[in-house]
């Protein structure tokens, strides 16, 4: 049987600033439960795509981004069968990251980088040329922006049952009345309730699920036609128009700028 993705490196054994482990879910489970460690870890994708889980919020690692998770956040995660990924493992207060959960830019000379240093040793001596890369990383990354590719979940009883029922069926497309009477509550009420915990109005919530969804699930190899089905949509140009909309270019177009594979038959 395939191991858990968190069992076979453990980061808070090295004291250095910054260590890369590389993981190929082919030879892992996809599930990675729950766990916390002392280095904040930024979640790179080489393939394939995984959405991760922090507190009230879910987050999908998109083509040339990565999701930031400080040290001390318990977080889970769950990979496509073709992932393959690059964990930066992170000292606190070795570099001037975000104190939050959050999506980051990566440019493609700090993928590579981080990349060169997947294949170093994680003792590698402080005065080494990878000790160097890694400072040149670390001071990268602080400049580097931020992204919007998460899901607020809350911890309220109601929008988490919302929020459940959505991402186990994203086709769901009942309205806000609709759900508002699943709950036993006015539509207005509702609608206060969902801005006050997601800081989104009830389209825009569930929109923001489609694009984690479709990002996932395009970067995991479905094609166009097959997502747009999956997420409710009657056309696959109703889908493009939603996802042009909201990232400012088609599926097609978003993929090949990141020079990503994306299977479009």
């Amino acid at each position: 049987m395939s191991r858990s993705a968190i069992s076979v490196f453990d980061p808070d054994r090295s004291p250095l600033p910054a260590v890369v482990h590389q993981l190929d879910f082919a030879d892992h489970q996809s599930e990675v439960p729950v766990h916390v460690h002392r280095k904040g870890q930024l979640i790179l994708t080489l393939h394939g795509a995984v959405t991760c889980t922090t507190g009230n919020e879910i987050w999908i690692v998109p083509p040339n981004c990565g999701v930031w998770i400080p040290g001390g956040v318990s977080h889970s995660a769950h990979a496509t069968p073709n992932a393959r990924l690059n964990y930066l493992f992170v000292e606190p207060g070795a570099a001037r990251l975000p104190e939050y959960s959050c999506t980051l830019s990566v440019s493609p000379m700090i993928r590579e980088l981080i990349d060169r240093l997947a294949r170093e040793h994680p003792d590698y001596p402080v005065d080494s040329h990878a000790a160097r890369l890694a400072r040149v990383v670390l001071d990268e990354l602080a400049e580097m922006p931020h992204e919007q590719f998460n899901f607020p979940i809350s911890d309220h009883p109601k929008i988490r049952a919302m929020a459940e029922a959505l991402t186990i069926e994203p086709s769901d497309r009942c309205t806000l009345n609709n759900w508002a009477k699943r709950l036993a509550m006015s539509e207005r009420s509702l609608a206060r309730l969902l801005t006050r915990e997601t800081g989104l109005t009830f389209g825009r919530w569930r929109q923001q699920l489609h694009l984690i969804v479709a990002l996932r699930e395009l970067a995991s190899g479905q094609t166009v036609q097959n997502v747009a089905s999956e997420l409710g949509y009657e056309s696959v140009n109703a889908f493009i128009t939603m996802f042009k909309k909201a990232l400012g270019s088609t599926p097609a177009q978003y993929f090949k700028k990141r020079n990503a594979p994306m299977n479009s038959t």
